[in-house]
């Protein structure tokens, strides 16, 4: 008995070294050593993987704007898009930090969909040759279970206020009526991204309309579009912002430490955008600047 105690305690022991070996792994990804102290440079403020909040990167952006050292700063945007409220969001202070610094973006493998949108108001646009861009759309998406839970002889009932309620609900099929009114927030939703990108590439509303059908663009064909400026890499985006700028020599690159907090929180955190995410493409009704899911 004492032995398997013994056993039992060495096994927890274990569990617990594990835990902390990755807590810590966890945290030294997301602490950043770089602080806003030091000489003039650069700043840089990076977007990664599906906008399904944008108070993080807001509040770099804001912090740039007011940060004297960032003469100029470079916006990384890696997303393939995310939900219309917190792109908007981004989008404007995107803009709003361009009235006082050059913004330069440099796009990464995919800046699609909400990834463009909040690229749009930048000063400058610079993309990979193969990146995926465009995506100038938007999308709901809904699924429809009637049929599995009439196999299985399950059935759903529905108290409700109002006739639209429950649109969307996978437990009916939807209405003609409900499907004119969802149409409508969409094409409402979609004037609102051709407007922002019309603005922010100082393009024709009409010029972008008529590419604005979710198609998507490399960066060479992006840029025969105008919708990017330059065809290079990071670093050239960061050459050019510290010219623009008019930092001289190497540039020293600025980036914000990220918001403290514990290595747990930012695992819990993690996991429940992931399945927001998730949930939000299946049921109820999100409307996505996404590209394709």
């Amino acid at each position: 008995m004492k032995k398997m105690l013994l056993w039992i305690a060495a096994f927890v022991v274990g569990l617990f070294l594990l835990f902390s070996a990755c807590v810590a792994v966890v945290t030294s990804l997301v602490r950043d050593e770089d602080t806003l102290s030091g000489g003039d440079g650069v700043g840089v403020v990076e977007l990664k993987g599906v906008i399904v909040d944008g108070q993080e990167t807001i509040r770099q952006l804001r912090a740039m704007k007011k940060d004297n050292h960032a003469k100029a700063v470079v916006f990384r945007v890696d997303s393939p898009g995310g939900v219309v409220g917190p792109s908007q969001e981004i989008y404007a202070a995107v803009k709003d930090l361009a009235k006082s610094k050059k913004v330069v973006v440099s796009m990464g493998s995919v800046a699609a969909s909400g990834g463009y949108y909040v690229s749009a108001p930048a000063s400058l646009i610079y993309a990979n040759p193969g990146t995926i861009t465009g995506s100038i759309g938007v999308l709901m998406k809904f699924s429809n279970l009637e049929g599995l839970m009439d196999k299985v002889g399950m059935k759903a009932f529905t108290i409700k206020t109002g006739k639209f309620k429950d649109t969307g609900s996978p437990s009916r099929t939807m209405t003609d009526e409900e499907k004119a009114m969802l149409q409508g927030v969409i094409d409402s939703t979609h004037g609102q991204f051709v407007k922002a990108v019309a603005q922010g590439r100082r393009l024709p509303e009409e010029q972008v309309r008529s590419i604005a059908d979710g198609r998507i663009f490399s960066g060479e064909q992006a840029l025969a579009l105008k919708l990017v400026d330059r065809i290079g890499s990071m670093q050239d985006a960061i050459d050019e912002a510290a010219r623009l700028g008019g930092v001289k020599g190497e540039p020293r690159l600025i980036r914000l430490p990220k918001k403290k907090g514990r290595a747990l929180d930012y695992l819990v955190e993690s996991a429940a955008q992931r399945i927001g995410v998730l949930s939000d493409s299946e049921s109820g009704v999100s409307v996505d600047y996404r590209l394709g899911w």
